[in-house]
């Protein structure tokens, strides 16, 4: 018998068993063992590997008998963002045939294709963007939710995806962490009923309506614990006691499970010190065995890796564990290989296997994977008009309304009169990335565009269209700097898009990131305007300063790509009637200091300036007795310092963006997971190095430079003379078959450069190395360090291949 992990001592804690809606099936039971009889070591192996689209051709998803595969965030079928439902559709037909076709070495068994469809289906162009999860939460309505599950659904169908990666029901309990705006909420209760709703969206109510074209698998993730991590940092440890585990974070399982969800996703974080990929006790003494969860568990992208020994690419101990489906990206070949090795090594037991694969087939068979045909003939001709359907963009835009939260409404100052000089400014008020956030077309959120969202609203439209239709007159100027003085400016700015790791903090205070959001409505307030504060926010952050400084502040979450929903709530009919009033209410409670500690959930809520389940509606007075005591507090004795500028980490850094050139276009945007510049010269694509996409692999064919660019100038004279240097981390593909320089810019030829190529050259082959250039050993030509745009670029005249990790500026001692 094959060593469990060692992870699977028993406790006294007892977990509830959770009766699906399924019973036991002895049709599809058959079915399963009877296919299962059939098949060969390989071809089981196969089943339980899901590879990304980007690494893995239809060919060799029917030759190597693959289960599942998966398009990561910023991921499209021939790599263009802009691909359409015809594009999605002819490649999940292509990767259907390829599976269903039937020789005397494969069984035709559908593959099927998972997404992160989590607010919508976000990786779409054209798709509906509703608001993250942490909006619904303040939405507190339930059937909204039910609607949105439904919608999304149609929508992944009608791409010709079968499975979402949705819902998230982790209970926040630190408002650090980056996933927070994944989460419904800090209180379990409340993530349980939207975890059935949500389920029942998805897939369906009932076994009936499983098999239904409009209807996706869903998954419960991440199991389990996560929005309990020690700081809030995510992919970290959650200490608490197994009764909290269970009772608290684990109680949107139990109600996912109960609704019939097919899949759970195995979470990265840890449990008291131990990783979940490789939790045999969790995941099959506690999920398969006392919960009684009988579909099958996938693990998280490469999660398997953490919990293999170092240097080894094998899933066994994740498999031993009780994940059954294995999310390998781009090492799915190997994986393969070294599988079927470890079974007859006697390292994974045959049934184990047996059980993993039982699990997906069971899965396929119950949602009828095996009898819909091929993606694109499921829902007729209906199916490429339902992405981005206009009932879909109401609900959305009902949503939006719904989500926002009333903080502050001194005098009574909204609803706006629309027929009045109104004043639109801040970073997000025609941003439409910005109001949608993360995971949304790019798996960060960032490098997005207005015009990558059509038929969408910024928030700017919504107002306009409101204002110009009752006679009144508004301006944008995202600065605030107005030609007519206003009657009332509208303020919209908050966080810049991000996900999962990328969105951990050390603090929660706003403005210590940026205090141009803060300069500016100190500006409106000393030339006596009133201010409506708009707060874009994945999560509640200490934002007092910025609140006393207005005379209504809203806080508007993440609310999609309906913008309009925002106007629609803010003003006032044209014949001066009541349209709708704030519905929110807060899910998490606003935090009294920039730098509060995360709160333990049995214990009850941190102090705050407003409680979870606060908000305010037009017929309260003023900003109520918790707004009203509001003190004007000094910013800089809460704001964290740092003597480091961070330009690439994972993803670039706001205000930065990522570029490539060559002679004749020397500057295009990067905004998908591969890139090329116009004529070839230069190749760009997001990799694997220690995390999951924190490294970017170049491919220079010949002269051409990749580099990162503000669209304003940034000040570092305070780095000049600090003895700071340049760090980043290096990997050598492919020796430099000419020149590699470095360089920093202002305004191009005015630059400072330093030549890497002799360094490069000595550098071993696929070796990650960091380097430290000092700002003092640039070559300055007219570099003006209080002007820079282009803080790090890498031109190269002749065939290259390098990878870059993390880059950042650092201060010397």
């Amino acid at each position: 018998m094959t060593e469990k992990s060692p992870i699977s001592n028993r406790t006294d804690v007892q977990w509830p068993l959770c009766h699906t809606p399924w019973p036991n099936h002895a049709a599809i039971e058959a079915r399963v063992e009877a296919l299962l009889a059939k098949m060969s070591i390989a071809q089981k192996v196969g089943q339980m590997m899901q590879p990304e689209i980007q690494h893995i051709t239809p060919a060799e998803v029917g030759s190597f008998h693959i289960g599942a595969v998966l398009n990561g965030g910023g991921s499209f079928p021939n790599n263009n963002k802009q691909a359409s439902v015809s594009d999605w559709l002819t490649l999940a037909d292509a990767y259907y045939r390829a599976s269903m076709a039937a020789d005397s070495d494969r069984l035709p068994i559908p593959v099927i294709w998972g997404a992160d469809a989590v607010h919508g289906h976000n990786n779409v162009y054209g798709a509906t963007i509703f608001p993250h999860n942490i909006g619904l939460g303040a939405a507190g309505d339930s059937e909204l939710v039910l609607d949105i599950a439904k919608a999304t659904a149609r929508e992944v169908a009608a791409t010709g995806i079968d499975w979402s990666f949705a819902p998230t029901l982790a209970v926040v309990q630190d408002l650090r962490w980056g996933r927070c705006y994944e989460s419904y909420g800090c209180l379990p209760d409340t993530v349980a009923d939207y975890a059935s709703v949500m389920v029942n969206g998805l897939q369906g109510e009932g076994v009936e309506a499983f098999t239904r074209a409009e209807h996706v698998i869903a998954t419960a993730k991440h199991f389990v614990g996560e929005g309990g991590t020690q700081k809030g940092i995510d992919q970290g440890d959650n200490v608490c006691s197994e009764e909290t585990l269970r009772d608290i974070h684990a109680a949107g399982y139990f109600a996912a499970l109960r609704a019939g969800v097919q899949t759970v996703m195995a979470s990265f974080s840890s449990w008291q010190g131990s990783k979940i990929h490789g939790h045999y006790y969790l995941l099959t003494d506690v999920l398969k065995r006392q919960i009684g969860f009988d579909g099958f568990v996938v693990s998280d992208w490469n999660g398997f890796k953490q919990v293999e020994p170092s240097n080894h690419l094998g899933c066994g101990v994740a498999i031993n564990a009780g994940v059954d489906m294995i999310m390998c990206p781009e090492d799915w070949r190997a994986l393969i290989e070294i599988t079927i090795e470890q079974i007859a090594a006697g390292e994974i037991a045959e049934e184990r296997i047996d059980d993993a694969v039982r699990r997906i087939l069971r899965v396929k068979m119950r949602v009828g994977a095996f009898d819909k045909g091929k993606p694109s003939e499921r829902l007729g001709r209906q199916g490429e008009q339902l992405l981005g359907h206009r009932e879909h963009r109401a609900l959305a835009r009902r949503a939006a309304r719904e989500s926002l939260v009333l903080l502050k409404n001194e005098r009574r100052l909204l609803p706006l009169k629309p027929r009045q000089r109104v004043l639109v400014a801040g970073s997000g008020a025609d941003n439409i990335g910005q109001q949608c956030g993360g995971w949304t077309l790019t798996w960060q959120g960032t490098m997005n565009q207005n015009k990558d969202f059509p038929e969408a609203s910024s928030i700017w439209t919504g107002i306009r269209e409101r204002v110009i239709s009752a006679g009144g007159s508004v301006e944008l100027e995202q600065s605030g700097k107005y030609s007519q003085r206003p009657d009332v400016a509208i303020v919209v700015f908050g966080e810049l898009p991000y996900a999962e790791g990328e969105g951990d903090r050390t603090h929660l205070s706003h403005s210590a990131d940026s205090n141009q959001d803060l300069c500016l409505l100190q500006s409106l307030k000393a030339d006596g305007i009133p201010v409506v504060s708009v707060f874009l926010t994945g999560r509640p952050l200490w934002v007092n300063p910025e609140i006393n400084l207005s005379q209504a502040f809203v806080v508007a979450w993440l609310p999609g790509s309906e913008g309009r929903g925002i106007a629609d709530v803010l003003f006032l009919n044209p014949d001066g009637s009541q349209a709708y009033d704030f519905a929110g209410r807060l899910p998490l409670p606003w935090p009294d200091g920039a730098m509060q500690a995360d709160w333990p959930a049995q214990s009850g809520e941190p102090a705050s300036v407003f409680a979870t389940g606060f908000g305010l509606s037009y017929k309260d007075d003023g900003g109520g007795p918790a707004a009203q005591n509001l003190t004007e507090l000094d910013i800089v004795s809460e704001r964290p310092r740092t003597d480091s500028l961070r330009i690439y980490v994972r993803r670039p850094i706001p205000p930065y963006e990522l570029f490539v050139g060559e002679e004749g276009q020397w500057r295009q945007t990067v905004d998908a997971v591969q890139a090329t510049s116009v004529q070839g010269a230069v190749e760009v694509k997001i990799v694997d190095n220690a995390r999951q996409g924190d490294a970017l692999a170049v491919k220079w064919r010949r002269e051409g430079q990749i580099y990162f660019q503000s669209i304003q100038p940034q000040d570092f004279s305070g780095l000049q003379n600090s003895g700071a240097a340049m760090h980043f981390k290096l990997r050598v593909d492919s020796a430099p078959q000419g020149s590699v320089v470095l360089r920093m810019d202002s305004q191009y030829p005015a630059s400072a450069s330093f030549d890497l190529t002799e360094s490069l050259c000595a550098q071993p082959r696929e070796h990650w190395k960091d380097w430290q250039i000092p700002l003092s050993e640039l070559a300055v030509n007219g570099l003006d360090y209080a002007q820079v745009r282009t803080p790090f670029l890498i031109w190269a005249d002749a065939p290259c291949g390098l990878s870059f990790g993390e880059v950042y500026l650092q201060a010397g001692p």
